[in-house]
């Protein structure tokens, strides 16, 4: 990769290192660390700040010298929309359920391969009906006597 390629480390952070990785101030206690953590994986704020409590007592100062680097040099506060540069990348999934596409999320998983054939195999199955059902009109004198008729 070319120097021009590479961004610098402010570049990166500021565009969330690429994955969409802020500090949330507006539900952020303290620095907002762990709301901006809960809203990148997709869950509770308390349950991080739960992990949070629990790496202070077992890690002692670890734990603490490693939030103040998020909060200060690692973790860029969210931009809101008005901002310059807001575009927010985010990678999306299919959710072929509800047929919409979903933030990717890190405790969102993927059905699994089995349910996914099964799944492609009713679509297929779907899709052959529907080429018989065109095979036979398509070969039956309904359809020579339909186009006769829109030829008039």
């Amino acid at each position: 990769m070319s120097q021009a390629e590479q961004k610098s480390f402010r570049e990166m952070r500021r565009s969330g290192w690429g994955m969409g990785l802020y500090r949330d101030r507006a539900r952020g206690w303290i620095g907002g660390v762990c709301a901006g953590l809960s809203h990148h994986w997709g869950v509770a704020p308390w349950l991080v700040r739960l992990g949070a409590f629990a790496l202070l007592l077992f890690t002692n100062w670890l734990a603490f010298w490693a939030y103040l680097a998020a909060w200060m040099f690692l973790l860029a506060p969210r931009p809101n929309r008005w901002e310059q540069g807001s575009t927010e990348s985010t990678v999306l999934d299919y959710d072929e359920d509800q047929h919409v596409y979903r933030k990717r999320s890190v405790f969102r998983y993927a059905d699994a391969p089995s349910s996914r054939l099964k799944k492609a195999r009713e679509r297929l199955d779907d899709a052959m009906v529907r080429v018989e059902t065109m095979e036979r009109y398509m070969t039956s004198r309904r359809y020579d006597l339909n186009r006769e008729f829109s030829k008039l």
